[in-house]
């Protein structure tokens, strides 16, 4: 699959096989996340953990549902695979979160050039950097805060075209 080919197929999955994606698969898609373009070249500032613990992902579900005051909450959509990407303070606000952004991205388009499934995840992380044991449980390096994340698996309906018109960001040209 070409380049944008696979940007655009790429969309949200909400609904994955139950089987862990392959450790060549996997290696790939991380692989995408490290070599992203990261401000400053900082890379040592940003950390990936890979997350394919089920009781661990059953865990931060059951923190999520909790804060959101939903029992019923999947925030992995059935995903057996999260990957949380971490990031210490950065000097100008919000970088950590256009690092993260990047990182996801070029994950994103390598799972969807896989023929995996994937979705950006965020909301969740604020009730698990709430919980001291499952911010311990994710291992991370010291001075290391979550910042966003990717479900990726083997999705439940093949991955197709967007149906109807598809949306685009305006374009203003100044020349």
């Amino acid at each position: 699959m070409d380049t944008f080919q696979a940007i655009e197929l790429r969309k949200s999955t909400r609904g994955y096989q139950p089987e862990q994606i392959s450790e060549d698969l996997l290696e790939k898609v991380v692989h995408a996340g490290q070599i992203a373009p990261i401000a400053m070249g900082e890379y040592d500032k940003l950390h990936l953990t890979v997350v394919q613990n089920s009781a661990l992902l059953e865990k931060m579900t059951a923190a999520a549902a909790q804060a959101f005051n939903n029992p019923s909450m999947k925030p992995f959509y059935g995903a057996p695979t999260v990957i949380i990407v971490s990031s210490m303070e950065r000097g100008a606000p919000y970088v950590e979160y256009a690092d993260a952004s990047c990182i996801i991205e070029n994950m994103h388009v390598a799972a969807t050039d896989l023929g995996l499934g994937s979705v950006y995840l965020l909301a969740f992380l604020g009730p698990v950097k709430e919980d001291p044991e499952l911010v311990k449980a994710l291992n991370l390096p010291e001075g290391f805060t979550p910042v966003a994340a990717l479900a990726v698996g083997y999705p439940a309906q093949q991955l197709t075209e967007r149906e109807g018109a598809r949306k685009t960001v305006s374009v203003n040209s100044l020349k």
